[in-house]
Order: C-alpha cells, then structure tokens, then sequence
C-alpha cells in the first residue's frame, strides 16, 4: 500500500544528521540541507514544508503542512511543540535599510544578515499563519493564536495573539501531567 510518508528505509536514506523511530514525514517535504537536521522519535512533517539549516527537533512534534523552518542560524524545537499550518521560523534576516543589498544570491560582502537562534519550548504551540523572528525563546508552555508576529521571547504558560504578539491569558498545565501519563504508558513511544 503506498502512503504519503516515507518508508523507514527511505527516511534513512534522506542523510538526516540522525533520525528517531516512528516518524513520518510527508513524500512532499522539501530538506535542503538534511545533513543539519536532527528528529527525535514520534514526529510528523506534513506537506509541502521546508527545512532548511541548522534544525534540532526534539521527540511528539508535528509540523503542519506548509511551515517553513529557515535555520540558517539554528531552530531547536523542544518535546511536545508544534507548529500549525502555514507557520514561519526565521532564524536570520536580511538588513532592509537600504545600507545593504537583499537577498541569498546577492555575495555576502554586500549583504547584513543578522539573527540568532529561534527556541522552541516544551508544550508551546504556534497558531496557524504565526511568524517567528530571528532570536526568539517561546518559553515552556507558551502559545500563540492563529496569525500571530512573535518578535520578541514569550513568558512560560501564557496565551499570546496578534501582530506583534501581546499576553492574553495564563494558560493551564494539566497537560504535564497527561504527558507523564503518556510516557508511562507507551514507553515515550
């Protein structure tokens, strides 16, 4: 029967830096550079994503179908994170000033491209159509509505929504307890 994901030998053959056991990742996932890219186990990548750079995905993650994950300067997505449809992390970003020249085939002395490290939390979860700027911590349990900018770093267990990103409410932590539960009984499998 043929499906939509790859087959474990087929993923193998990717050149993934290193892969987990069960994941699935959509025939239609484009890796340009999966040499960088680590994936623990239990993790979905649907259709039509792009992964590119330095990216570490941690284990129970799914990336819904067209997110983009530009690592140039590094994405670490942590246990139980994910990302909705139609998301965007960017780790590096081009200077608009206008003091320097734009783009990836313009020659680095002409460029200023900036940017740091995007991470991920345990149990944070982005909205669909959010957009993640170079730099940003999405501390532990944080969450953003659907179509939000997240420019700056998020408290832990808080709501967050809008452009930018504004605090909307606190939000509950029951699902620690549910993921202690999982563990337990599938082995974190």
């Amino acid at each position: 029967m043929k499906t939509s994901f790859y087959k474990k030998e087929e993923l193998e053959g990717l050149g993934f830096r290193s892969i987990g056991i069960n994941v699935l990742i959509s025939r239609n996932a484009n890796f340009y550079t999966p040499e960088k890219i680590t994936i623990g186990n239990n993790v979905r990548i649907d259709d039509f994503c792009i992964l590119s750079g330095e990216i570490t995905l941690g284990s129970n993650i799914h990336i819904s179908a067209h997110s983009m994950l530009y690592g140039s300067k590094g994405i670490i997505m942590e246990d139980y994170s994910g990302l909705s449809p139609r998301t965007t992390l960017f780790s590096a970003s081009d200077d608009f000033s206008g003091d320097f020249m734009v783009g990836s085939m313009v020659p680095q002395e002409f460029t200023n491209v900036r940017g740091g490290v995007v991470i991920i939390k345990k149990f944070c979860q982005l909205g669909a159509g959010s957009i993640v700027l170079p730099k940003v911590v999405l501390e532990e349990g944080s969450v953003t509505g659907a179509m939000s900018l997240v420019n700056k770093n998020l408290e832990p267990w808080y709501i967050y929504a809008g452009i930018p990103a504004v605090k909307i409410k606190e939000r509950k932590k029951k699902l620690i307890e549910l993921a202690r539960e999982y563990e337990q009984k599938y082995n974190g499998i």
